[in-house]
């Protein structure tokens, strides 16, 4: 094989490595791979439609990431959300993202920010109600969009590292705050706040906004989390924290 020829063949190899992590990551951060499901090779290389080889590689990506646990004698599963696990998720967040908000209100352009914030007030309606209306697809581009506006405008590599290492595990826990509608009615609120805080160019208010944005939305999580498994749906949240 020439060494062009050997070249565009490595570059397509990448390429369908790349496209199999992103399915299957979007699988996983969807639920259409629930929490435990294992994931064969042969069963998921027939679904997919790719080789061994790129599908090995997505699930050591994924395994990197956390989303997907590989066990010898069992292989790949897709990792269970234990409630230790988003404490110390949410931990980083507290860590990073406050801090992030900080960034963004100090830069002299901030127009996203406040096309957001309208953009999240609108939302207001489209989920106040029980009914097939109810826009959460609008709500999570929204999300994302935010995500992005932060990544972009913080301008530290270090930070947006972090910030993207977070964000499948993050996707997949915005779906279990979708049974909860008063509570999505408040990630509204808070959102516009945040948005509203880093337009405006004041720190602390955009650094304590994400703050308790990110408290309440722990709290939501784990009392979800503690219903599904039977605990209850009151939450000691200073128990489980304190455990670090």
């Amino acid at each position: 094989m020439s060494t062009v020829a050997g070249g565009k063949q490595m570059t397509a190899d990448r390429s369908q490595g790349q496209r199999t992590y992103e399915r299957l990551r979007d699988l996983i951060v969807d639920w259409e791979l629930p929490p435990g499901e294992h994931l064969s090779e042969v069963r998921m290389s027939r679904e997919l439609g790719v080789s061994r080889t790129p599908l090995r590689e997505a699930l050591h990506r994924l395994d990197r990431e956390g989303l997907v646990r590989i066990t010898a004698g069992r292989g790949a599963v897709v990792s269970e959300i234990a409630m230790q696990d988003v404490v110390h998720l949410f931990q980083m967040r507290e860590a990073v993202e406050p801090y992030a908000a900080r960034l963004c209100a100090r830069r002299p352009r901030r127009e996203v920010f406040t096309e957001l914030a309208t953009a999240f007030a609108g939302q207001r309606a489209d989920l106040g109600g029980t009914g097939p209306g109810d826009d959460y697809r609008r709500y999570t581009e929204l999300t994302f969009a935010l995500d992005e506006a932060v990544a972009d405008a913080a301008r530290n590599p270090y930070v947006v590292e972090a910030l993207r290492g977070l964000r499948g595990h993050l996707q997949r826990l915005r779906l279990l705050a979708r049974r909860r509608p008063e509570r999505m009615l408040q990630t509204v609120g808070e959102h516009v706040a945040i948005c509203t805080a880093i337009a405006d160019g004041d720190e602390t208010a955009a650094a304590d906004a994400t703050a308790t944005h990110i408290a309440n939305s722990l709290q939501n999580i784990l009392s979800v989390l503690a219903e599904d498994t039977g605990v209850g749906a009151s939450v000691d949240l200073h128990a489980l924290t304190s455990r670090g």
